[in-house]
């Protein structure tokens, strides 16, 4: 139904540009659309105009039923529909079934302080080797 009333809206606008397009131009607007035409006689005119005012009483009122039909029709889903409700709680969102380990790591912990007060910093080596910087020439 609402492909139906979308094709015969859309024939409508087609048919309400046409007619508009082929109106006199009353002013000077450009300094165009003057004298001669193939419709220049007073009923052409007159003819013109009612046919503009029934497209636009149906152009009105197919648009009013797309929304109307757009408003009371089916519903889209809601993308906040589609993301399964879990324990809740538990901790457990959408990054949590992205995957990797199934424990979060721990933060590296600290040596706690020597008998003297100082404190060392952990040894850890370096993730990846440094890139070999190569000079600008």
């Amino acid at each position: 139904m609402e492909t139906v009333i979308i094709v015969v809206h859309l024939m409508i606008v087609l048919a309400l540009v046409g007619v508009v397009l082929l109106q006199r131009s009353e002013g000077g607007g450009l300094g165009i659309g003057g004298g001669s035409g193939f419709m220049t006689a007073r009923g052409a005119a007159n003819a013109l105009t009612r046919a503009t005012a029934i497209l636009a009483i149906a152009f009105f009122a197919t648009s009013l039923s797309l929304s109307i039909i757009a408003r009371y029709g089916a519903r889209p889903i809601d993308i906040l529909d589609r993301v399964p409700a879990e324990g809740g709680a538990g901790g457990a969102g959408v990054l949590d079934q992205l995957g990797g380990s199934s424990t979060p790591s721990a933060p590296p912990s600290s040596v706690p302080p020597s008998g003297d007060g100082a404190s060392t910093p952990p040894a850890t080596a370096p993730a990846q080797p440094a890139a070999p910087q190569v000079p600008n020439q």
